[in-house]
Formats: C-alpha cells, sequence, structure tokens
C-alpha cells in the first residue's frame, strides 16, 4: 500500500549519474500513462549518483507498478514512495510581480508575511525568491495573482526523509 494513497505520490530515486538513466525512468512513467507533476534531479552526496524527487497524481496501483518497473532498471539503486509525514519537502519559486507606487508597498507586505525575499527589481516590478511547502507558495501565488503575476517559475518539490531514515 503507498503511503499518500490516490492522489500525488512522491517518490525519490537514487541512481547511478549516467547519461540517458533520466529518459529511461521517464518512459517507465510514460508507458503506464502517468504523468509526472514535477521532477528534480541533482547530485547526490557521492557525485557518482543522483538524487530524484518525483511528484506524479495517479493510483495506488499504478504508482507502484511503475515503482517495481523502476527499482528493475540498471541504473536506479533504490525507489522509494515517501509519507509526507516522515520527510521534509520544500519547493522554491521565483514570482515577477507588477509593483509599482501603492501597489509596490502591499507586494513587499506578502513577501514579508511569507519570508520570502526580494531579489531584483525595477519601477514597474519586483522579483520575489520564496520558499517553502507547495500549500505556502499555491497560497503567495494566489495573492500576488491580482497585482499582475508577469512570470513564475517553480522548482517542484525536493524531499529529504526525517531522522535516521534513508531518503
Amino acid at each position: 500500500m503507498s503511503a499518500t494513497g490516490s492522489g500525488t505520490h512522491i517518490l525519490s530515486l537514487y541512481v547511478a549519474n549516467r547519461p540517458g538513466t533520466l529518459a529511461r525512468i521517464a518512459q517507465t512513467f510514460s508507458r503506464r500513462g502517468f504523468n509526472i507533476e514535477s521532477l528534480v534531479v541533482s547530485p547526490a552526496a557521492d557525485g557518482k549518483f543522483s538524487r530524484m524527487t518525483i511528484s506524479a497524481s495517479g493510483e495506488d496501483a499504478v504508482v507502484e507498478q511503475v515503482m517495481r518497473q523502476c527499482a528493475k532498471l540498471v541504473d536506479v539503486v533504490s525507489c522509494h514512495e515517501h509519507d509526507p509525514e516522515g520527510a521534509v519537502g520544500v519547493e522554491l519559486a521565483l514570482m515577477k510581480v507588477a509593483a509599482s507606487g501603492e501597489k509596490r508597498t502591499e507586494v513587499l507586505q506578502i513577501t514579508d508575511h511569507f519570508h520570502a525575499k526580494t531579489v531584483d527589481w525595477t519601477e514597474r516590478t519586483v522579483m520575489i525568491e520564496a520558499t517553502g511547502s507547495t500549500a505556502k507558495l499555491d497560497a503567495m501565488v494566489a495573492l500576488l495573482r491580482p497585482f499582475g503575476l508577469k512570470e513564475l517559475v517553480r522548482t517542484g518539490k525536493v524531499l529529504m526523509a526525517r531522522g535516521e531514515q534513508a531518503t
């Protein structure tokens, strides 16, 4: 049984850092008609390996089948689904918001409320960097959208198991 039930699943894969690994894993999801919502790949502590964090929505049975197939791939060392309660997950977002005159003060108040920071600003725009849970970033985007959200870039979730448990 999966950790999160039907809905969004968060998978962590530890893979060999070789050309084609990402393509083979993505193909495994694609063959099952499983859509990847976010994908983050970064080097692991040992540079010969990478950590992949994949968020995808779907039924338990399908994700379990995809995980079994991924685990069979030569370059995959481990593949786990994580319960959000047993892990720390964060996301990064950059938001460019129209903000001139009086609007700027309101935008900066929202930025401060969410413990985000401004990383660029011009006469007509403010670029904000925010980190946190997906829900936190969704809420911030919703509040900034009425001001004129010009651009939005999000990393997708990165995750690490709590305590002594391996990710």
